[in-house]
């Protein structure tokens, strides 16, 4: 059961009205301090709160699990009458996935995978819901070919969706550039502008990437809260990676505010607090991610372990930060073995966080296996971290070029080029990279790098 695409409804900021009557005033020739002073109104009304701020109102906490926790059991006692039922399979299927990506528990994925075949089973045609759901369960697999293979044969709203993601997963950002036009002519609204925002940032239009995710929130509903969320943290990214950390904290604050415990808002708002040396707060947002135990495996497991890790090193604890690095390798290398959610990228990120010299081979076999099935540029970087690390310099500078080529701005990104062409002995092309980073993000020094997991 799909949602159709919820119409535009825009909400534009008034600065037409505004300056009807600031012209006016700036014409009487009133001094200096009010031209300022208003200037400096105009920007404040223009600019944090009123871009980013919730306007409606605000569930209590917990109330999406609840609320999905009867959708469950609505379906499931459907089913009791009709075991076969194709339409209430899938309609069950798509609650487990939306709990899945609510909670991160891996167990609920493949109870959305497993109902959504069984749905298939008994309504093979005309199914769209299973096949999304499907399609969602190989995306999160980090299986693209297989997802946009699904989201063709539902051809509905959410499979574009889920063919922009998967192609700007797999460096086909051309392919997601003609998704994302097919989906805003059908529709323009929440999820539509915040899928071209991401299309935008691969292909460094920040600035039009901006504009879109403030349409996005401007044209979001009541209904719309996980995406609404969504929507915002990845807004709190953008300003966060241009170096501008306190918008990012006050968006990251009103996205939790919404939903508490998102963990991309959670994992990103302890990172900044993580670089501003505020760790008491930093290790309080990564504990509400999820509560880590072996009995229920969950894909924010590393996330939050790599973060207390890198933690623990900054504050010199470097026995506790040897555990919490030995705990997510354990549970990554898991998560590898089975096949089941692919965490390929991650492990090589940890090997190589952790700065051990007996696994950079290991690091940059793995890598070498994941560029095969996926050529963003953040698994571009670590690839080529890798091969850097390995001393194969020619390779990693070829890696860091097909990162950049398409315009990304990202201060990291700039910083690896910049350091592969100084090792290189190509000062002139490193210093104009080092440039480049300090233009993204003025503000990303050592303490940046060292929190961001950049290396060297």
């Amino acid at each position: 059961m799909q949602r159709a695409q919820e119409p535009l409804r825009i909400r534009p900021t008034s600065w037409r009205h505004r300056w009807k009557w600031l012209g006016p005033l700036a014409a009487m020739g009133a001094g200096a301090s009010l031209i300022l002073g208003i200037l400096f109104w105009a920007h404040a009304a223009a600019t944090p709160g009123t871009v980013y701020h919730y306007r409606f109102e605000r569930a209590p906490r917990g109330a999406v699990k609840q609320a999905l926790q009867r959708e469950i059991e609505f379906y499931q006692a459907r089913l009791t009458y009709d075991p076969n039922s194709g339409l209430n399979l899938a309609a069950l299927a798509g609650a487990y996935l939306r709990m899945a990506r609510a909670t991160g528990d891996l167990s609920w994925y493949l109870l959305a995978e497993q109902t959504a075949q069984r749905s298939l089973a008994s309504l093979p045609f005309q199914n769209n819901g299973a096949l999304i759901v499907l399609a969602r369960v190989a995306e999160a697999r980090h299986d693209f070919q297989q997802a946009i293979r699904l989201a063709r044969r539902a051809e509905n709203t959410e499979a574009l969706s889920i063919i922009i993601t998967s192609s700007l997963a797999m460096g086909k950002i051309d392919e997601a550039a003609r998704a994302v036009d097919t989906l805003i002519q059908g529709g323009a609204g929440l999820t539509s502008y915040t899928l071209r925002s991401l299309v935008e940032l691969a292909l460094g239009k920040d600035e039009a990437a901006l504009a879109d995710l403030q349409r996005a929130i401007a044209s979001e509903e009541p209904d719309e809260v996980a995406s609404s969320v969504w929507a915002r943290t990845l807004l709190g990214r953008l300003h966060y990676r241009r170096g501008r950390l306190r918008l990012a904290a006050d968006i990251y604050r009103e996205a939790l505010a919404v939903l508490p415990q998102y963990p991309q808002a959670l994992t990103n708002l302890a990172e900044l607090e993580i670089r501003q040396g505020r760790f008491g707060l930093a290790a309080q947002h990564l504990s509400e991610v999820v509560t880590v135990t072996k009995a229920s495996p969950n894909i924010y497991d590393h996330a939050v372990l790599r973060g207390l890790a890198r933690l623990a090193e900054l504050q010199g604890d470097h026995n506790r930060a040897a555990a919490l690095w030995r705990d997510a390798e354990a549970r990554l290398r898991q998560d590898a073995a089975s096949g089941q959610f692919g965490h390929r990228r991650e492990l090589a990120r940890l090997l190589l966080e952790r700065g051990r010299a007996e696994d950079i081979g290991e690091a940059v076999s793995l890598m070498e296996a994941e560029v095969r099935i996926r050529r963003d540029p953040e698994t571009l970087d670590i690839l080529a971290w890798a091969l850097s690390r390995a001393g194969r310099l020619p390779e990693a500078q070829q890696a860091m070029q097909e990162a950049l080529h398409t315009g990304v701005h990202d201060a990291r990104l700039f910083y690896r080029a910049a350091t592969i062409e100084q090792a290189l002995g190509h000062d002139t092309q490193a210093k104009r990279l080092f440039e480049l980073m300090r233009q993204t993000d003025p503000t990303f020094d050592e303490r940046a790098r060292q929190v961001m997991g950049v290396g060297s």
